[in-house]
């Protein structure tokens, strides 16, 4: 794509954009309007992107010369796009209409994926009616659900800002949903801290149920569950979400208790399927969550029918790649107004780390330009009084504010100025002036700031954000909001024409730690020496 006229124009762009600054850029109207889009109630406004008109209609052209439209067409298709494992991708299909018809190998994967939707409602009423119960005869109250990656952020994400949603809460009474991924035994004892095995269901959330992490955990909760209840309490207590139906019943599962998903669905990507759908049913019903994949769905379809200029995801993945390859930032803070979001910057950290984090093009060819963005981010006000101080004085780094009009929670004491998400929501919209505006030293000057103060205390602006404000914070809303983070993270990977949907980074360290769990094996059972290792980790393994 560097090769093309298109990618060297915005080359050629960048120079006039370093002449620009956002405080002259924004006191044109009529550009600020241009840079808005809507859609059912989420409202994008991105004027405070180092961009002009001209920048956005570079970028659409670049998205022709990159086949972008051809590309999104050829995954809704079912076209094996992730050519390295010779996969479809089509999480779309976990969320897509029962009637829709999405193939893969030339067979409609939907009324596959409906099946098991069905059997997931169909088995989440049962356990939320008190009629399964445990090995004692009580219900069961607490869910445990084990996996790590993505069988652990999205889900979490979403449980999260679930949690203090008024319905969702309402539908959730009397339950708790936990999740263990680290295979540090820590995170085993803070899953379990508090929760009786009696009233316990866990499910265990491996595709293959060859996990290295997730099955010592499963085995190390159903250690737990034994120890208290027998082991014929397994099968009351423990469910999964694999295809590997032959481990699950070696395991002490009743594969009729097993619900699965496919390989043209990527871990980081599964949250809509049995991965996600299930815990998540069980703690707050199936039809709160059946919102959460309808919400998704309705971004799918403005994802592949809108028109570039007002479609969310393309958008927003057009401006990425300009951040990143053009201007030269290579990070991206998400900094969502809503504690609800708190574990939204954890979850897109994986799914755009591990989707566009690859040094060579789909072809393997080495790219001859930066790929790949550093995402990370907290809540705001929390992450005011943290990072952004690097933000506004230090580095350039482009932000995504994530503000919501309607609290889950309003809070109105009587006396004060403004409620509390008022007092939220003043910030969200000062922090974006205040990076793009700064303050200059004429400015400090004639509010009498002493002048050995002045240099630190003079803001450059011009660093560049954009706003979302989305009307409420439900099931369906939060749906949305995934959905745009997954399309605009696809289009970043298509514009650079890398793979997003393999991870063979993730490879190397696993079979080097297979090396060292050898070592310690034959150190520790029969008392011999580390070998085979370069001196620096032979001595850290001597010492540990």
């Amino acid at each position: 794509i560097s090769d093309t006229d298109q990618w060297k124009a915005l080359q050629a762009h960048v120079g006039a954009i370093h002449k620009t600054h956002l405080r002259d850029l924004m006191a044109d109207a009529d550009r600020c309007k241009a840079m808005t889009a809507e859609f059912e109630g989420i409202y994008l406004d991105y004027a405070r992107q180092q961009a002009t008109t001209e920048t956005i209609d570079k970028l659409f052209k670049l998205a022709e010369a990159a086949k972008l439209k051809e590309k999104i067409e050829k995954m809704f298709n079912g076209d094996k796009i992730n050519s390295t494992e010779n996969r479809s991708v089509l999480h779309v299909a976990l969320r897509a209409p029962r009637d829709a018809v999405i193939n893969s190998d030339g067979v409609n994967v939907v009324p596959e994926v409906w099946a098991v939707i069905d059997k997931i409602k169909q088995f989440s009423e049962t356990f939320r009616s008190g009629s399964w119960v445990g090995a004692t005869g009580k219900p069961l109250t607490n869910i445990v659900s084990v996996g790590i990656g993505g069988s652990f952020l999205g889900p979490l994400f979403v449980h999260t800002a679930l949690q203090t949603d008024p319905q969702a809460a309402e539908s959730a009474k009397g339950r708790q949903l936990r999740f263990l991924a680290n295979v540090d035994p820590v995170d085993v004892a803070r899953s379990i801290k508090g929760l009786d095995p009696e009233t316990t269901l866990v499910v265990i959330v491996s595709k293959t149920f060859t996990t290295a992490e997730t099955m010592l955990n499963a085995r190390t909760i159903k250690e737990w569950i034994v120890s208290s209840l027998g082991p014929q309490a397994v099968s009351k207590h423990m469910i999964a979400v694999s295809t590997n139906l032959k481990l699950v019943k070696e395991f002490g599962i009743d594969p009729n208790n097993a619900f699965g998903f496919w390989d043209w669905v990527g871990g980081r990507y599964s949250v809509c399927s049995a991965v996600g759908v299930l815990p998540l049913s069980l703690q707050y019903g199936f039809p709160i969550v059946q919102k959460f994949l309808e919400g998704a769905s309705s971004i799918d379809n403005h994802f592949r029918t809108s028109s570039f200029e007002k479609n969310l995801p393309v958008l927003l993945g057009l401006l990425s790649v300009w951040n990143v390859s053009f201007l030269g930032y290579p990070a991206r803070a998400i900094l969502p107004y809503s504690q609800a979001l708190e574990k939204l910057a954890p979850h897109i950290q994986q799914l755009s780390m591990e989707s566009n984090g690859k040094g060579v093009s789909i072809d393997g060819v080495r790219l001859p330009y930066e790929a790949g963005e550093i995402d990370f981010g907290e809540p705001g006000t929390n992450g005011q009084h943290s990072f952004y101080q690097l933000i506004h004085q230090g580095r350039v780094i482009p932000c995504d504010f994530i503000g919501v009009i309607k609290s889950q929670q309003p809070v109105y004491l009587k006396g004060e100025t403004v409620s509390n998400h008022d007092e939220l929501m003043s910030n969200f919209f000062a922090q974006p002036d205040a990076l793009a505006y700064g303050k200059t030293p004429e400015q400090l000057r004639s509010e009498n700031v002493s002048e050995n103060l002045i240099p630190h205390k003079t803001f450059q602006g011009n660093r560049p954000s954009l706003s979302f404000l989305l009307s409420s914070l439900s099931a369906y809303e939060i749906g949305q909001l995934l959905a745009i983070y997954e399309h605009r993270i696809a289009v970043q990977g298509f514009i650079w024409g890398i793979n997003s949907f393999d991870q063979w980074g993730v490879e190397l360290g696993k079979s080097l730690a297979s090396q060292v769990r050898k070592q310690l094996h034959a150190s520790r059972m029969e008392g011999k020496p580390v070998e085979g290792f370069n001196p620096s980790s032979a001595s850290l393994l001597a010492r540990y």
